[in-house]
């Protein structure tokens, strides 16, 4: 996919003084969604900077965090503030702010990685991240890096920075590192998952953060478009027992576990958050916030006994939705449910492993609508057993929805996920570059299935986005519940074009 080939030898590096650890969360926000990134998209807290972050601190590390998304640093001005800081070791953290993202975010990351070894080659580099943890070799291969890593990070870190502060270069010691070992790529055995989060992956470093600068998406606002700062997001758990075909969650974890924090720990972040920054637009990034019962029962019991007026959105699985828990929810101040609908073919969905019964879909999203909570809808476009029939279904299953938003998907075979492993085997093709993997990037290019070309599939999914934003069924039932300003705001945002080189010059995307 690229050819850099560089190797670095952090075995060279002369010891440094002052900050042991930096860690970067890149930006790229304009090519990954062209011209909506400007307004529309969501800027969140860098969820596993936090994470590492709080790790390292509990140790006695001296840590800062550089959000180059936050602070729309391009990477020139990424390299520039590195050099300044002065960190022994360099951590770029490209995990994004749901599982997709990862692979996105390497397209920035890339770009400040190689800007830095450019401006300091000595700067010693880690990268991490869901698609680093997925395509270990390959990054370290292609990358201006001197490690990656395998797995979820902070142990790594800490071992990797308690060897460079000993002036040592016993790599293979270090759990989950990925390094040049005489010309050849090794990779070390897994760092063990962190189990106990509340104590060990707290992310309690607020204080790191430009917190003035996190937005809220447009849709988390409608009604109230110009409230959508300050914003944060934060988890309550980590990876998801399902195993949908097209999702690349567990990477990092290379394993099903889920892990929870404790209901007491989540709720003392949102008071901090609420009392000393004036947050109420929360997003819960679990994967899969609505799952087990007690623990989301006993979080919304904390939440609506202490009032908060919050305005919050989370995921949930058509199949896990309880019609008795929906009051609770929105007692506790959830507003919006992100839904993973994906197809409206059950065979299309039981190609992915996402086995849930039509009749319950429409059911579900009426009930949760009913308990005055909006719905986003979550749909995908070719996946492997879709053909325009099937894509046309689901289309008219979302128009029937008709919920307060949706999200169109093409299916991407995202490295760490089986459907990468698929598209591998079956010698589809893959996109050339990282910014491919995008959904709304230039470069764009989905999975074929066996009856559709790529570009059939972004056509039909550029073309069901533009079918839904303008259907006056749904403008009308915005314009009810959420006023005539909204409205505007959606037809403003329906007017975006999404350029396509694989639609626009079909020649450049298969070269």
């Amino acid at each position: 996919m690229h050819s850099h080939n560089l190797k670095f030898s952090a075995s060279t590096i002369a010891p440094m003084t002052g900050l042991d650890l930096l860690l970067i969360n890149p930006g790229g926000r304009e090519t990954v969604y062209q011209a909506l990134g400007s307004d529309l998209t969501a800027i969140e807290p860098p969820l596993w900077c936090r994470l590492i972050a709080g790790y390292a601190r509990d140790r006695g590390v001296s840590v800062a965090i550089l959000d180059a998304e936050a602070e729309q640093l391009d990477p020139n001005a990424v390299a520039a503030r590195v050099e300044i800081m002065g960190a022994r070791l360099v951590v770029m953290v490209v995990f994004g702010h749901q599982p997709s993202a990862s692979t996105q975010q390497m397209v920035g990351a890339g770009a400040a990685c190689k800007a830095i070894k450019t401006r300091n080659p000595d700067q010693t580099i880690l990268i991490v991240g869901g698609h680093v943890s997925a395509l270990p070799e390959q990054t370290l291969r292609e990358e201006a890096v001197d490690f990656a890593c395998k797995g979820e990070g902070p142990v790594t870190v800490i071992q990797l920075l308690d060897c460079l502060n000993a002036g040592q270069s016993n790599w293979d010691t270090v759990e989950g590192l990925v390094w040049w070992d005489k010309g050849e790529v090794r990779v070390n055995p897994q760092a063990p998952l962190i189990r106990d989060l509340d104590a060990d992956l707290h992310g309690n470093v607020w204080d790191l953060l430009p917190m003035d600068r996190y937005r809220a998406h447009n849709w988390h606002c409608f009604g109230d478009l110009d409230a959508r700062m300050p914003y944060a997001s934060i988890y309550t758990s980590l990876g998801c027992p399902f195993k949908c075909s097209f999702c690349c969650i567990n990477a990092p974890f290379d394993t099903n576990r889920y892990r929870m924090r404790s209901p007491d720990a989540v709720v003392e972040e949102i008071m901090y958050l609420n009392g000393v920054f004036g947050i109420r637009n929360f997003k819960i990034i679990d994967e899969m916030f609505v799952l087990n019962e007690r623990h989301v029962g006993d979080i919304c019991d904390a939440l609506i006994d202490l009032d908060l007026d919050l305005n919050i959105w989370a995921y949930a699985r058509i199949d896990t939705i309880k019609a008795d828990m929906l009051a609770k929810l929105r007692g506790a101040g959830i507003r919006w449910l992100g839904l993973g609908i994906e197809s409206a073919s059950r065979h299309v969905r039981d190609g992915v492993a996402k086995t849930i019964d039509g009749a319950d879909i429409v059911n579900v999203v009426r009930a949760v609508q009913s308990a005055d909570i909006h719905v986003v809808g979550n749909f995908i476009f070719g996946l492997p057993d879709d053909d325009l029939a099937s894509m046309q279904q689901t289309l008219d299953l979302a128009t029937e929805l008709n919920c307060e938003f949706a999200n169109f998907y093409s299916a991407m075979a995202y490295p760490g996920s089986p459907l990468h492993r698929t598209a591998i085997a079956m010698e589809w093709e893959l996109p050339a570059s990282w910014a491919g993997y995008a959904q709304h990037s230039y470069e764009c290019l989905p999975l074929q299935t066996e009856s559709l070309t790529a570009a059939e599939v972004l056509a039909f999914r550029d073309h069901a986005f533009d079918t839904y934003f303008a259907n006056p069924r749904y403008l009308d039932m915005i314009a009810q519940r959420f006023g005539w300003e909204t409205r505007g705001h959606i037809e403003a945002m329906a007017r975006h074009t999404l350029r396509r080189a694989l639609i626009e010059e079909p020649e450049l995307a298969e070269a």
